[in-house]
């Protein structure tokens, strides 16, 4: 297809809690919004994950606005034509910026879709049409403020509880949540807070039955995740080092994880995303999709990879009430812990302008 115009738009939209983490809190979300402009005036619609300051990963908005507007919108341009297909392959070049290259993939693949009248989840091969529901729960004040958050969650149908962690907010806290819930699926997400050093109390974990440690060292560090693993019986799960297909397959070698938390942005893309998919299939690795607090556009998107076979755990894709009091998109509502994923063309869903347009902080509109 031919690229007639990219708007960059970015929104403010406050969080119904904070959510803190080992790398900060946040109470709202900066996002930015991507449409891409067809031939044909088919419009195609992403989100950006990254946040507003260079903490989960090095990409922030900003960067990634100036990224997208100095090279990578130029290099698509060089092309007469473009496929979703073709986009990683042109911004190859350019280093890392998986997050902007994402968004623009992903909404030149909405675009792209949306003429061939076929779904996101079909084009990528989902075999569900529903996904089990996770929750994310950040670091509370106090336990008896984490007991009441968990307890909302596991009322309201939540078929997975995981709790951030770093030093100092780890063992107590996860102890207190297993005995109040001695069943639940839990798990836990330390975002890299650790060091090689803490083996032996990361260990302490083992006795309250996890479904894993998610991404416990830096991510660069994969050597000492393969060393960790030998220390801790509970799985290793990789989030922040898995950035690739190849990052993927280095981290099964060295037998660094066990089980991969994919996120689209993160990685690239959904195609990206589908390869690491694919590759953990034929290894017999459990992935999950992990989430970045995405408005309905992102969660859209993720239900239609998550709807892929290898996803056997539940994810981060919670319902919208959870993050947001109201979502630019019709809100996806969790139904008996799960939630559906969208059927129509493309990524199955469009924002509401009026909101989007009352919450724009900027906008610019490249042709």
């Amino acid at each position: 297809m031919k690229i007639k115009e990219v708007e960059l738009r970015t929104i403010h939209l406050p969080l119904v809690r904070p959510f803190r983490t080992s790398f900060g809190t946040q109470i709202s979300r900066e996002v930015l919004i991507v449409k891409v402009t067809n031939e044909n005036g088919t419009t195609g619609w992403a989100e950006c994950v990254a946040m507003s300051e260079p903490l989960y990963s090095p990409e922030y908005v900003a960067g990634c606005i100036d990224l997208i507007k100095r090279f990578l919108i130029p290099a698509l341009k060089a092309k007469p034509e473009i496929n979703a297909e073709d986009v990683a392959t042109v911004l190859k070049p350019f280093l890392a910026g998986q997050m902007a290259k994402a968004s623009l993939e992903t909404a030149i693949l909405d675009a792209q879709l949306k003429d061939q009248k076929v779904s996101l989840a079909s084009y990528l091969g989902a075999t569900k049409s529903k996904v089990e529901c996770g929750v994310s729960v950040g670091i509370a004040n106090n336990l008896e403020a984490l007991g009441q958050e968990v307890k909302s969650y596991v009322d309201a149908g939540y078929r997975r509880i995981k709790l951030k962690i770093e030093p100092g907010w780890d063992i107590e806290a996860v102890k207190f949540i297993r005995n109040l819930y001695p069943d639940v699926p839990l798990q836990v997400d330390a975002n890299q807070a650790y060091s090689r050093d803490d083996g032996k109390h990361l260990a302490r974990l083992d006795e309250f039955n996890l479904l894993l440690i998610e991404q416990p060292l830096d991510e660069h560090d994969i050597l000492g995740h393969a060393l960790l693993a030998k220390e801790v019986k509970t799985p290793i799960c990789l989030d922040e080092s898995i950035i690739s297909l190849k990052s993927a397959e280095d981290a099964l070698a060295l037998k660094a994880t066990t089980i991969i938390n994919i996120k689209p942005g993160r990685v690239g893309g959904y195609l990206e995303s589908v390869k690491i998919h694919d590759l953990c299939v034929k290894s017999k690795i459990p992935v999950w999709c992990g989430g970045m607090l995405e408005t309905g556009i992102g969660r859209a998107a993720n239900l239609a990879l998550a709807a892929l076979p290898g996803f056997t755990l539940p994810g981060d894709t919670s319902a919208s009430a959870r993050y947001f009091k109201q979502d630019i998109t019709t809100p996806f509502v969790m139904e008996d812990g799960y939630l559906t994923v969208p059927n129509k063309p493309g990524i199955g869903v469009e924002p509401d302008m009026d909101f989007l347009e009352s919450i724009t902080r900027s906008k610019e509109v490249i042709r």
